[in-house]
């Protein structure tokens, strides 16, 4: 029954266009690679698809499956190897997706844990150790971003070369696993990431590859992706794991859902305008947003897309001076000035597109000519960016290609934090329009 499931699945994938929540005009893209199909070589209880994400203040998340429905959900964690003082129990979910059941999805909320500290875990009382570290609680603190990641052949290089330079936390703007109804390639792509997201934190929001609705068959969005990365919503008064907001170091960060509602009188703006009020730029001097469809965009890929969303809700990062936004989507590297509403603003966020991960798509290479005031830098390559957050005022981006083997710094801008910007906090010029 399992293997007749992936057979249909996968059939149902390439022969019916339709199912696909992402299709786009044909563009002139790099040819993509082929999936990397990850399967699970261990016994039925032991865990797989481990990986770790921040669950509110000094608490971590661990999550994992099993295909034995009879492991318990548990955690036993520790300072040393091979050695647990703590266990925690935590819950556990399961779905079925047409004719696919998944296999027991576990979350187990451990914690108070130390900052910058190595921490040994076991999941479900079986299986091998693993470790992670937590962030630290000052400066400085380094996230790896990269979104529309995949699991293709490109997939598998953009990760080794993260894995290369040590992060502290991992931040994706949805476009994960690009099952597409097919679910095994979900269970394949937690595999693929284990090696990564079982040591780090991995702060994840959706994308349009989420959403899998299914004509007449299956009508509830973000099954899959609810059930297997859960995020701290309910932990930043959240009600959706859609959107939520988490604080690493002196950086506040908030993920946005770009397919869930956004106007002014839904939940999301409600939970925005409540969640930015909230900050303390004196402790926390960092706000950083991360979304999927951009809001600025000067590729012809997925034009406009952000449009509706940037109308509803720019102003209230404007007002919050938010120092960066980053999108995906547009399978591409595009970096902006300062910006608000579609002119030059020394007191604006800067956008960042980097939704060139590694997807089965391939890249979006047609940008729009000429090229606009606005945007400073553009590259139609796979990579990642790292964001290096040295204190209250000074960041440094960098954005490095993905070339096979090798990892090449591309594109790289010191930032200083609108926090420290007197000037902003009272007024704003604009000048260049896109």
């Amino acid at each position: 029954m399992k293997n007749f499931s992936l057979f249909l699945s996968f059939t149902f994938l390439f022969l019916c266009p339709f199912l696909s929540q992402a299709d786009v005009p044909e563009l002139s893209r790099e040819p993509p690679r082929p999936i990397v199909f990850v399967p699970h070589d261990g016994s039925k209880s032991d865990p797989q698809q481990v990986h770790v994400s921040l669950a509110g203040k000094d608490h971590m998340r661990v999550t994992y499956i099993t295909e034995d429905k009879k492991v318990e959900s548990v955690v036993e964690y520790g300072k040393q190897p091979g050695k647990y003082d703590r266990k925690t129990t935590g819950e556990s979910t399961s779905y079925k997706y047409f004719f696919y059941h998944s296999g027991k999805i576990h979350h187990v909320k451990i914690g108070p844990l130390e900052p910058n500290t190595t921490y040994y875990y076991m999941c479900g009382c079986n299986g091998p150790e693993f470790s992670f570290k937590t962030p630290p609680s000052s400066f400085p603190v380094e996230f790896a971003i990269v979104g529309d990641l995949g699991q293709t052949e490109w997939t598998a290089a953009t990760l080794a070369q993260i894995k290369s330079q040590d992060y502290d936390v991992f931040l994706l703007p949805g476009d994960l696993s690009y099952a597409d109804t097919n679910q095994p390639l979900w269970d394949s792509f937690g595999r693929l990431v284990e090696p990564l997201a079982s040591k780090r934190p991995w702060m994840v929001t959706q994308g349009n590859h989420e959403i899998e609705f299914f004509p007449i068959i299956e009508h509830t969005t973000f099954k899959s992706y609810n059930s297997r990365w859960l995020m701290p919503y309910t932990e930043s008064l959240s009600e959706s794991n859609l959107y939520y907001s988490f604080d690493v170091a002196g950086v506040h960060t908030v993920m946005l859902g770009s397919y869930t509602d956004f106007d002014c009188d839904s939940d999301q703006y409600q939970w925005l305008q409540a969640d930015l009020a909230k900050v303390d730029r004196k402790t926390t001097p960092w706000v950083i947003v991360l979304l999927h469809a951009p809001w600025y965009n000067t590729n012809e890929a997925h034009e406009g897309e952000g449009e509706s969303m940037r109308e509803a809700m720019e102003s209230l990062l404007f007002n919050a001076r938010v120092d960066v936004v980053f999108a995906g989507h547009v399978h591409a590297y595009e970096r902006f000035k300062r910006v608000y509403n579609n002119k030059a603003d020394q007191c604006g966020p800067i956008h960042i597109t980097i939704g060139d991960g590694g997807n089965r798509e391939g890249l979006a290479t047609s940008f729009k000519k000429p090229p606009s005031p606005l945007s400073v830098f553009r590259e139609s390559s796979f990579g990642h960016g790292r964001l290096k957050v040295i204190d209250g005022k000074r960041a440094h981006w960098s954005w490095h290609r993905n070339n096979d083997s090798n990892t090449l710094l591309a594109d790289e801008v010191w930032l200083e934090s609108l926090s420290s910007s007197s000037s902003c906090w009272s007024s704003s010029q604009s000048h260049d329009e896109l």
